[in-house]
Parts: C-alpha cells; sequence; structure tokens
C-alpha cells in the first residue's frame, strides 16, 4: 500500500497585483518576466481568488 502526499510545495510570494488593474496581469507578468531575468527561473504568476489579487511565485525560498 502507497500513501501519497497531497501537501502542496511551500511557496513564496515575491509580489503581489490587483486584480483591478485596468492593465490586468500585465505588470504581474511584467515582473515575473524580470525575475526570471534575474535568476529565478520558477517565478511565475498565479491568481489568487480569495484576495482577488495576481501573485508573483517561487517554489524556492528568498533569503
Amino acid at each position: 500500500m502507497t500513501t501519497s502526499d497531497t501537501s502542496t510545495p511551500p511557496r513564496t510570494v515575491l509580489e503581489r497585483f490587483p486584480a483591478g488593474s485596468p492593465r490586468g496581469s500585465w505588470p504581474a507578468e511584467e515582473y515575473a518576466a524580470a525575475q526570471r531575468a534575474q535568476g529565478r527561473p520558477d517565478a511565475r504568476v498565479v491568481m489568487d481568488l480569495s484576495s482577488d489579487q495576481f501573485l508573483v511565485v517561487t517554489d524556492t525560498t528568498t533569503q
């Protein structure tokens, strides 16, 4: 019998952007692209429905 780990890996939120912005997710996407260019290849944008924000997250811890 095997058990599966249903926990998600810890994420670090690098920045938050309001979803109601006229530009939508563009500022978040631009910030994530800048983070990837600076050496965080796993920086990506996710939507936090409960707070109505776009979050730029990474699966690695920040220093």
